[in-house]
C-alpha cells in the first residue's frame, strides 16, 4: 500500500497531513499554499498525494513515485 500525503480543510484554513500522523505537519491560509507544500514534501517522499475538497472529499490524488499501476507504453 502506498503511503499518502493529504491536504484538508482545517478549521484554521488548510492542513498537510500524512496517513497516519496525529497532527498535520503544515496549516496555512489557503487550499493553494497547502497543495504546494504538500506536493513537495510528496515528491520528495516518494508518497501519493490525494487532495480534498472543502467538504471533506478527495477532489484530485497524484502519484510520485512507486506507483503500483504505472500506465503501459
Amino acid at each position: 500500500m502506498l503511503d499518502s500525503h493529504r491536504v484538508m480543510p482545517h478549521s484554521d484554513g488548510w492542513q498537510v497531513k500524512r496517513d497516519g500522523g496525529q497532527k498535520a505537519s503544515h496549516v496555512v491560509d489557503t487550499k493553494k499554499e497547502a497543495i504546494e507544500i504538500a506536493r513537495k514534501i510528496s515528491t520528495n517522499q516518494s508518497t501519493e498525494l490525494q487532495i480534498h475538497n472543502k467538504d471533506g472529499r478527495i477532489g484530485s490524488r497524484d502519484s510520485h513515485g512507486r506507483d503500483p499501476y504505472p500506465p503501459k507504453g
